[in-house]
C-alpha cells in the first residue's frame, strides 16, 4: 500500500499538502531539538558571556543554529526522493560546510579569514554546479547580461554581502528569526508561482525551524540565541533564495519579475542590507574606523536606546521590512531604476518614522 502510494504520488500535484507537511517536519524536528539543546548547553557551560556590545546581562547559550540545521537536513533527506537530489545536495553540502564552521565559532573562536573562505566555497558549490547565478543587471545603469566570470564573481559578492549583513542584524531577541522567517514565506509564494517545488519546499522548511526556534529565542527563562552557526546557515539560504529567484526571473521573459526581480529582492533583504551599508558608512566615514569593527550604532540599537523594548523593536522592524515589500510589489509595473529609487526613499522614511514617532510622544 505504501509503495503504491509513493509511486503515485506527485509533489506537483499536491502542493498544498507536500509544503504543509515539509512545514511541519521542520517544525516538528527543530522543536524537539532545542531543549536537547539547551539543556547540554547548560550542563557544559557553553554560554555566552555579556560584553560591552551585548544588549542581555544574562549568560545565554548561542547554538540556535544546530537545531535550525538539523531540521533542514531532516526535511531535505526525506524530500529528496521526490524533488531535485542535485540542487538539494549542493543545498545541504553548503550547509554543512558553514555549520561547521559556525559551530566553531559559537564554542571556540574562528578567524573572520576562515568563515570567509568557507562562505565563498559554499557559494562558489552552488553556483559552479547549478548554474544558478545573476546573469546581468536587467538594465540597471543600462547595464543588461553580464559575462560569465564577472557574472560569477558578482554572484559570490552578492552571497558574501547577504549571510554578512544578515549575522549583523542578530544583535536583538528575535528579530533574525522574525525578519527571515517573514522573507522565507514570501520566498515559498514566489517560487510556487515559478514552479521551483525545490526551492519553495526548502523555504517552507526553513520557515517552520524558525518559527520553532522564536519560541526558545523569546523566552525569559530557556533563552537560547541563534549564534554564529544559525545566522551563517539561515543568511547563505536566503542569499541562495534571493540569488535563485533574479535566476529564475532573468531567464523566463514571459515572468511578472524579469526586469523588477533585483527592485524585489531588494526590497525582501531591505533591512538588513539598509542596515549594514549605514554601519559601515558611519564606521567608515564619521568615526575612520575599519568598517569590520564591532559596535553598537545598528538600527535595532537605536530603537533600544530610544526606549522599545526588545519585543516591540523586533515587532516594528519585522512589520515595517513587511510594509517595504507590499509596496515593491505594488510598483513593479515601474522602470527598474526608477522602483530602486523610490524603495531607497521610502524604505529609509519608514525606518525613520518610529523615532519620529517616539520624539513626538516624549515632547
Amino acid at each position: 500500500m505504501i509503495e503504491t502510494l509513493l509511486e503515485n504520488f506527485t509533489p506537483e500535484n499536491n502542493i498544498t499538502i507536500w509544503l504543509i507537511a515539509a512545514f511541519v517536519i521542520a517544525f516538528f524536528v527543530a522543536y524537539q531539538t532545542f531543549p536537547t539543546i539547551l539543556y547540554v548547553a547548560k550542563e557544559k557551560h557553553l554560554m555566552d558571556e555579556p560584553d560591552s556590545r551585548s544588549v542581555h546581562a544574562d549568560k545565554t547559550p548561542t547554538l540556535g543554529g544546530i537545531g535550525i540545521f538539523v531540521g533542514l537536513i531532516v526535511v531535505m533527506t526525506i524530500v529528496g526522493a521526490f524533488l531535485n537530489t542535485k540542487v538539494l545536495l549542493l543545498v545541504m553540502g553548503g550547509l554543512t560546510i558553514l555549520f561547521f564552521l559556525g559551530l566553531k565559532d559559537d564554542l571556540t573562536v574562528l578567524s573572520a579569514g576562515k568563515k570567509f573562505i568557507g562562505q565563498l566555497f559554499a557559494a562558489g558549490l552552488l553556483i559552479v554546479f547549478t548554474n544558478t547565478r545573476i546573469i546581468g543587471f536587467s538594465k540597471i545603469l543600462d547595464i543588461d547580461i553580464l559575462p560569465y566570470w564577472i557574472s560569477v564573481g558578482f554572484t559570490l559578492f552578492v552571497y558574501i554581502l547577504i549571510i554578512n549583513a544578515y549575522n549583523l542584524i542578530d544583535g536583538v531577541d528575535g528579530l533574525a528569526g522574525t525578519v527571515a522567517f517573514c522573507i522565507s514565506g514570501i520566498f515559498v509564494y514566489l517560487f510556487v508561482n515559478s514552479n521551483e517545488l525545490s526551492l519553495a519546499t526548502i523555504a517552507i522548511a526553513l520557515c517552520g525551524c524558525l518559527l520553532a526556534f522564536l519560541r526558545m529565542n523569546f523566552s525569559r527563562k530557556n533563552k537560547l540565541f541563534m549564534g554564529d552557526t544559525g545566522s551563517m546557515i539561515v543568511g547563505f539560504l536566503l542569499a541562495f533564495f534571493t540569488i535563485s529567484f533574479i535566476n529564475v526571473a532573468q531567464l523566463d521573459e514571459d515572468s511578472a519579475y524579469f526586469r523588477a526581480s533585483p527592485a524585489l529582492a531588494f526590497a525582501l533583504l531591505f533591512y538588513p542590507l539598509i542596515d549594514t551599508l549605514r554601519v559601515f558608512f558611519i564606521r567608515v566615514v564619521i568615526h575612520k574606523t575599519s568598517p569590520f569593527k564591532a559596535d553598537k550604532n545598528h538600527i535595532h540599537h537605536r530603537f533600544i536606546r530610544s526606549g522599545y523594548s526588545h519585543l516591540m523593536t523586533t515587532i516594528l522592524i519585522s512589520s515595517i521590512n513587511v510594509v517595504i515589500i507590499g509596496i515593491a510589489f505594488n510598483l513593479l509595473h515601474l522602470n527598474l531604476n526608477t522602483q530602486i529609487i523610490y524603495l531607497l526613499l521610502y524604505g529609509s522614511a519608514l525606518y525613520m518614522l518610529p523615532f519620529v514617532i517616539k520624539k513626538v510622544i516624549n515632547n
